[in-house]
């Protein structure tokens, strides 16, 4: 019985590698690579080959990429969690689904589909072509074109999986949002607002109109005054900048709330220990590939529930470009990469 078993399941698999679905390796695409850490000038345009998806993986025509604050970060940093290059960088992805591996049955060739390629280790959407699994991605909805569909998914993944996975807020809770005008900030805002949230933002004072259109309920310009001495009774504070902010946010919450942090603040192994003198709980979330989570994305992202602020869009051999506009930490939304 075991032999036959192995048999029965061997020869779909060699019934599909004969079949032609994918040529492997037979034509190239242009990536954005790099040879070493550095800025902005360490990424140039390569020719690499086009890659095969193998078994639960979907190969996707990529007509936009989405950046995010990881990109350069990995670009110019050693230590952080990718080896050392060369590598190409990019996790948001929008595209059409070119070719299925074995097994898949969520997507045919010719779909349109959008997602996260697994993060950490599931980079390389700066290129014409990616392959990634097939349930890190949903369907991109009909009424959305590819470059806001890159624009949303990790960014929105992070403030759905912090918010709703891990909060779990509901309407009437009220919600600090730092750093609310940022890719994951402007998404959370309006994330918070569908589930009926009174939600706070800090962010400068040019952006507050931005803000407000989202549905902010209350505006901080941390420019000009000191959010820790006029928020209080917050039921959620959803921090991005780092460990002394998430540390100086905890006496706004009200007994029982929640600190989430991002950015790697619950390294800190003294500030876990302070939300708790402090009757709060306290969470240090990393984004993770979601199929469940992005299809909830989805289905916000069509409604109009949720919509992307578009900061700039950049042709692939302006990537280095849309890297030094981005890490200077003033756009307002997010970054694209168009290769169509």
């Amino acid at each position: 019985m075991a032999r036959s078993y192995r048999m029965m399941t061997f020869k779909p698999f060699c019934r599909w590698l004969a079949s032609g679905t994918v040529d492997a390796m037979s034509n190239t695409m242009r990536a954005i690579s790099q040879d070493t850490l550095g800025g902005p000038e360490v990424l140039r345009e390569i020719e690499l080959p086009r890659p095969a998806p193998g078994p639960s993986q979907i190969l996707i025509r990529v007509h936009a990429a989405g950046l995010n604050p990881t990109d350069w970060k990995h670009r110019a940093i050693a230590g952080l969690f990718l080896p050392p290059p060369p590598f190409v960088l990019g996790w948001d992805v929008s595209g059409v689904v070119e070719a299925v591996g074995f097994g898949v049955t969520l997507f045919a060739p010719g779909d349109e589909v959008f997602g996260m390629l697994p993060y950490p280790h599931g980079h390389g959407s700066l290129a014409d072509y990616v392959v990634g699994p097939a349930r890190a991605f949903a369907r991109k909805p009909g009424n959305v074109d590819h470059v806001v569909a890159a624009a949303t998914p990790l960014a929105a993944l992070t403030a759905w999986q912090a918010l709703i996975d891990t909060a779990k807020i509901r309407a009437g809770q009220r919600v600090l949002i730092h750093a609310a005008a940022g890719g994951v900030g402007h998404f959370a805002v309006q994330i918070a607002k569908s589930r009926g949230a009174y939600v706070i933002g800090t962010a400068s004072a040019a952006k507050h109109e931005h803000l407000r259109a989202l549905g902010a309920d209350e505006l901080i310009d941390y420019r000009a005054v000191d959010f820790a001495e006029v928020v209080s009774e917050v039921d959620v504070v959803l921090d991005t900048l780092g460990e002394e902010n998430s540390r100086r946010s905890l006496p706004t919450l009200r007994p029982g709330g929640l600190l989430i942090t991002l950015l790697g603040a619950g390294t800190q192994v003294d500030l876990p220990a302070e939300a708790a003198r402090h009757g709060v709980g306290f969470a240090s979330l990393l984004v993770e590939a979601d199929h469940a989570g992005m299809n909830s994305v989805a289905e916000l992202l069509g409604s109009g529930a949720v919509v992307p602020i578009i900061a700039g869009v950049f042709p692939l051999a302006e990537a280095a470009k849309a890297h030094a506009i981005g890490e200077t930490d003033r756009t307002l939304g997010k970054l694209v990469v168009s290769l169509v």
